[in-house]
């Protein structure tokens, strides 16, 4: 069953996706970014997911013209699908693809969506732009087709050729196409949902779950903390039941736990529902930068540092450990308010590229943790590797006396700290 392939979108979900296939069918890889394009050319992949060696062995042909995804057989599409600022579902992104598949497709061509979507946005929204693009009739001269992403950043082991694959498509002999091409990337082990909606909401509520576990984990580390407990303690105690999640406290961002609640949210109203558990777990979740920066604040004014701003050194900014991704990260949120409290913050990331860095978050990154120090307070807010090498001696170069470790992620909680410096956790 020969298929060539085009892969919309090499980020973090379509690169990998693209590698893999590429290992069974002929692939294309298409962005519009020809800056990324370039660089994977060169073997370079800025996210950090697939390694030079692999990419300079790899089939996969990388290109940034339309012209040369005419008249493929599979069109996958993974392209982000963000919020608003006012945390309504864009699909902008989406729709333009759509536009860009629309216009280089032919007769009987199958258009897969990966990309988080609310239930009926691939034959409702999608399926309409195509037709309109390409003058086809969708499930009759070309057909649609759903297999939500499961892509975790930064995650070696849950890689895309070796977990579950939901897929469904239009027609019965679609979704058979559908099984046999990502059944090829992870030797069979796919799950056929009963309808493309079906599929649709079963990726949307995967993280709307796990955003709703960790906001009760953060509530509860929030009182907890008004008992002078600490969260982890508490937690170390639970998790010895067997059937207790292990779920842990801080920041939620990233492009999906922190975005995806807001598109089940709004087909929840949309079915004239007012969603009640989801929206009060993404507050709670929203709220933890500002809830952390007032606890850090609290424990600075115990360092008898009241008439002044404090110098403050944050680790880490981007929104999960060992990765450059920047996007939604809500250690912004504890930085601003931070400085809205009227501290000076310098703010060092291992990993993050500090052009985008600054073009997208206006914080400027400090380039190396070499000849910087004098800090009332550091705040551990991202565990990157790096970081939890630190030692007692970096501490005190970096720390000024009776400086404070703000630990948020209990990167540093076996460390026994000599007395000139204060150590706080959740």
């Amino acid at each position: 069953m020969a298929s060539n392939i085009v892969v919309i979108g090499l980020g973090y979900v379509g690169l990998p996706l693209a590698v893999a296939l590429a290992r069974h069918f002929p692939v294309i890889g298409f962005d519009i970014d020809d800056v990324r394009i370039n660089q994977l050319k060169t073997a370079v992949d800025r996210t950090g997911e697939i390694e030079p060696s692999v990419l300079r062995d790899t089939s996969l042909k990388f290109t940034f013209n339309t012209k040369d995804i005419h008249g493929q057989d599979i069109y996958i599409v993974t392209v982000p699908t963000p919020v608003t600022n006012d945390n309504l579902p864009d699909l902008s992104i989406l729709q333009k693809a759509s536009e860009t598949v629309g216009k280089a497709l032919s007769k009987n061509a199958i258009v897969i969506y990966e990309s988080t979507v609310y239930p009926g946005v691939t034959e409702d929204f999608c399926g309409p732009i195509l037709e309109k693009i390409s003058g086809l009739k969708s499930g009759q001269e070309f057909f649609l087709g759903y297999s939500p992403e499961r892509i975790n950043p930064g995650d070696k082991e849950h890689t895309v050729d070796k977990i579950t694959k939901v897929v469904s498509g239009q027609t019965p002999e679609v979704t058979e196409r559908l099984k046999y091409i990502y059944g090829s990337i992870n030797n069979g082990n796919v799950f056929v949902a009963k309808n493309i909606k079906t599929a649709e909401a079963a990726k949307v509520i995967e993280n709307a779950q796990r955003d709703i576990n960790i906001a009760f984990v953060n509530e509860i580390a929030t009182i907890v903390g008004k008992m002078n407990l600490s969260i982890y303690d508490v937690l170390a105690a639970a998790e010895t039941k067997w059937n207790f999640l292990k779920f842990k406290p801080g920041l939620v961002g990233g492009h999906c736990i922190g975005v995806d609640p807001y598109y089940l949210a709004e087909c929840s109203r949309q079915l004239g529902h007012e969603p009640e558990v989801i929206l009060a777990g993404r507050r709670t979740n929203e709220s933890m930068g500002g809830f952390l920066a007032s606890a850090i604040n609290k424990e600075i004014k115990n360092l008898g540092i009241t008439n002044a701003p404090a110098k403050i050194l944050v680790l880490g900014l981007t929104f999960k450990e060992d990765i450059p991704d920047l996007r939604n990260t809500k250690v912004l949120d504890l930085v601003q308010s931070l400085k809205a409290a009227g501290h000076t913050v310098d703010v060092h990331d291992a990993i993050a590229n500090s052009d985008e860095a600054w073009a997208h978050l206006k914080i400027r990154l400090l380039p190396s943790l070499e000849n910087v120090g004098n800090y009332n307070c550091i705040v551990g807010a991202v565990p990157h590797r790096s970081y939890l090498d630190l030692s007692i001696k970096h501490f005190q170069q970096l720390l000024l006396p009776k400086g404070l470790i703000a630990d948020i992620k209990n990167m540093w909680r076996e460390i026994k700290f000599p007395d000139g410096l204060q150590y706080w956790s959740l």
